[in-house]
């Protein structure tokens, strides 16, 4: 398995430029900032999943889902994210490679007409130029190209032939659209190895075959191979400045650092800090970091659109559509293909009014959902009929309906369902604020904009030439205040001349305030800095403008990146079972008494100079771990010393060791903790501690094993003069908590779980008893050979 991501172990303290998210705002920011030379860390919220780790079937998808909602706030970071609102339901991604894991990958320039508007900055709007620079570098990589019809593999799609058939009936123009999939097997356009496209159908809910031209084939890859280090399930909180650079406050996912109330972990930007977490993260890590004190401008949140999003159903049609996805069932050989997810479209974008215009797709539903979309469209047409059709007509379809009610999806009438979905031109005026602590989005009446009309009247007349049902968005409808769903949110931080009117410039740099001056170095680069809803699929503008922005920004830094495109080899990295977890342990240090470890635990008592520690430890290959005399770990945490910073400090460098023999008395063993403390201005410290772990004449093994001897020395290392010394120990409450975060990490399956688990503590075990346990039954069998022997002799 090739994987693009390191362990948060190895996160440095600083970096030219940190990346918050991986859309295609930061994956392009990353490949073209480290193409300049820079130092580029990227902070990913979700997790790094490759082709054949995404679901295919509904249990599976199942576990990928999460919900932000008023009654419900998400806690994980799973694959498939909805955002729910009053007004409007927003779903997106969330993995490394951001929507573009979970789109159709369509690759469609907006008409001319949307750049005239006012609400784009006059840098974008009197220099096309630029910008049509930016298309054609996001050409060069992400490789749109049409659907290969008739080739050798790709025959005429039956959903692609139906929305044909509409579009005629309609008097509408159809083409096959440009998408970003693969239709050749071999390097692609950065030197990264592909497959081609097989047809199953499942794109929206990840393509396991490697077929899709998602960020992680192609921007991440060349940014990986230029340098640049990734960082998954890390959530970006806010940012600060400090002196002249910025830090980035984050918290990490499964970690279980909340359970002991632990404080966030920063990272240092010496030189840029991006901001491309999407139209939400972005937006929300803003608002936040207003709270901790960044002056922006007043926008902030304002202008948000779903880019005028509707989805519908043309169902049970006349005529087999195939448009549900094969999932687990792609060994199928009676399943005819359905194709990538989109294919083709009618283009209703040329209106006398541009607001009127609307861009219209056929879709596919993806197979780990196709049941459940199945059984949810048998219930909400079972009294459905259609209208004008004669009775043999109507008796058809009622047959069709009891075939995919005894079948299932990929019979009867799901298997002549067509999916829609329509772009449009909404009013742009929503608004994102923190409601309760949490994103919210307030857009009232959204859903009753005559476009929207508009767009459900398009579906109804493209269904009416398929003879099928029309079946609206489920929450598009008089009872639920015609809510919307939508795919492609945009804006919140919007470019803007002046702060007046924008969150940042025409290059994403944040406005401080209410004048025209800007932050230095923070940059706002996805799909939150579109002004406007752009009528057709956003992904192909959101990375012409990112493109056009890293060009200035690495101009303005006097640099230039390189633009070849050598061959990408990444190591293939197999599942390595680990085992981790997260300790505390408290205790008090002085920066005085740097020699005794008992009087400098005092006299930080006396001087009230606590220090406490909150770390994750990975053992890394479990069977390394309980194999190696070595036993090397990582760990990752913060540190609370105020003798030594007012503010907590974060690790790195962490390395743990479990059981070693002791240099110096090789019948003991120590457990031993070495790592770079890092302040908030930008001061290091080198903490070194070690548990002693003996037999004595005391059964003492709660205190070995709890008590951590602590050594602080100026620099990064041991050669350093000493900063203080002190005791720390773990409390049994904090200890009881621990053993609740202790789990198996990287494993394949539960099965693999348990054993690394067993690996780990059989070690543990096994030390504890050689330690503790054998010494006192081998002192009792020698007195008994003793006494045996003495009364032999007697």
């Amino acid at each position: 398995m090739r994987k693009l991501s390191k362990h948060i172990s190895e996160l440095r303290p600083s970096y030219d430029v940190v990346i918050i998210g991986s859309g295609y705002g930061g994956s392009i920011a990353a490949a073209r900032f480290a193409r300049a030379g820079l130092q580029v860390c990227l902070l990913e919220k979700g997790k790094e999943m490759q082709p054949g780790d995404f679901p295919d079937n509904m249990s599976e998808a199942a576990k990928e889902m999460q919900v932000n909602a008023d009654s419900r706030t998400a806690t994980g970071n799973g694959l498939y994210e909805f955002h729910i609102s009053e007004d409007i339901t927003v779903f997106k991604g969330c993995g490394l490679g951001g929507t573009s894991l979970v789109n159709a990958n369509v690759a469609i320039k907006p008409v001319e007409r949307v750049f005239e508007d006012t609400r784009w900055p006059t840098a974008i709007r009197n220099d096309r130029k630029s910008l049509e620079e930016g298309y054609g570098k996001a050409a060069q990589v992400l490789a749109p190209q049409p659907y290969p019809v008739n080739a050798p593999g790709y025959p005429e799609l039956a959903k692609t032939k139906a929305l044909k058939k509409s579009a005629a009936a309609m008097k509408e123009p159809f083409s096959y659209v440009d998408i970003n999939v693969s239709f050749a097997d071999g390097p692609n356009s950065v030197g990264y190895e592909q497959h081609k496209c097989n047809n199953c159908g499942d794109c929206v809910t990840g393509c396991n075959h490697g077929a899709k031209n998602m960020l992680i084939m192609n921007y991440l890859p060349d940014a990986v191979n230029h340098g640049a280090e990734i960082f998954c399930n890390v959530d970006a909180k806010y940012v600060e400045r400090s002196g002249d650079d910025w830090l980035v406050y984050f918290d990490l996912f499964h970690a279980c650092r909340d359970v002991f109330n632990a404080p966030l972990l920063f990272v240092r930007a010496t030189k840029l800090v991006i901001v491309a977490g999407g139209a939400l993260g972005s937006t929300e890590f803003l608002l936040r970091s207003k709270e901790k004190g960044l002056s922006v401008s007043p926008m902030l949140g304002k202008h948000f659109t779903g880019n005028g999003d509707v989805l519908g159903f043309g169902y049970n049609c006349c005529e087999p559509i195939n448009g549900m996805g094969k999932g687990s069932h792609f060994g199928d050989a009676k399943l005819k293909p359905v194709g990538p997810c989109i294919t083709g479209v009618i283009d209703m974008r040329d209106k006398p009014n541009l607001a009127d215009g609307m861009t219209f797709e056929e879709g596919s539903i993806p197979g780990p959902i196709a049941s459940f979309v199945s059984r949810s469209l048998l219930g909400l047409t079972v009294l459905r009929h259609l209208e004008g059709a004669s009775f043999w007509d109507k008796m058809k379809a009622t047959m069709r309906r009891w075939v995919s009610e005894w079948r299932g999806p990929y019979y009867g009438a799901t298997n002549n369902m067509q999916t829609y979905l329509i772009m449009s031109h909404d009013d742009g005026n929503g608004e994102m604020n923190l409601k309760k602590g949490r994103l919210n989005i307030e857009w009232k009446d959204v859903g009753r904009q005559p476009i929207f009309e508009k767009a459900s009247k398009a579906m109804e007349d493209a269904t009416k030439a398929l003879s099928g049902v029309y079946v609206k968005d489920v929450v598009w409808n008089k009872e639920l205040n015609y809510k919307l769903i939508t795919v492609h949110p945009l804006g919140g931080c919007c470019m803007g001349d002046s702060a007046s009117t924008g969150v940042t410039n025409h290059i994403g740099n944040v406005f401080t305030g209410s004048n025209g001056t800007t932050h230095p170095g923070l940059h706002v680069l996805d799909g939150s800095i579109v002004p406007l809803p752009l009528g057709t699929n956003p992904l192909f503008t959101i990375s012409a403008v990112t493109e056009r922005a890293c060009k200035i920004i690495i101009q303005q830094m006097g640099l230039q990146a390189t633009e070849d495109y050598p061959p990408i080899h990444l190591a293939d990295v197999g599942y390595v079972p680990a085992v981790q977890f997260t300790e505390t342990m408290k205790g008090f240090f002085s920066t005085k008494e740097t020699d005794d470890f008992e009087k400098a635990y005092e006299a930080g008592k006396q001087e009230d100079s606590p220090f406490q520690f909150t770390l994750t430890i990975k053992t890394g290959d479990i069977n390394v771990f309980s194999s190696n005399p070595g036993h090397p770990g990582s760990m990752v945490g913060t540190v609370i010393a105020p003798a030594l910073s007012d503010k907590p400090m974060t690790i790195s460098n962490g390395v743990f060791n479990l059981f070693v023999k002791d240099a110096n008395n090789p019948l003991h063993k120590k457990m031993k903790y070495s790592m770079q403390l890092n302040t908030h201005d930008g001061k290091h410290y080198f903490f070194d501690g070690y548990k002693q772990v003996e037999h004595d004449k005391h059964f003492d093994m709660w205190s070995d094993t709890s008590t951590l001897y602590i050594t602080v020395y100026n620099g990064t290392n041991t050669t350093g003069t000493k900063a203080g010394v002190g005791i720390l120990k773990i409390a049994p409450g904090d200890f009881a908590k621990q053993m609740t975060t202790m789990k198996a990490v990287d494993t394949k399956n539960k099965w693999e779980s348990i054993k690394a688990l067993e690996k780990f503590s059989m070690f543990f075990s096994k030390n504890i008893i050689d330690t503790y346990i054998k010494p006192v039954f081998g002192n009792i069998k020698n007195k008994l050979v003793d006494k045996e022997k003495h009364e032999k002799v007697i």
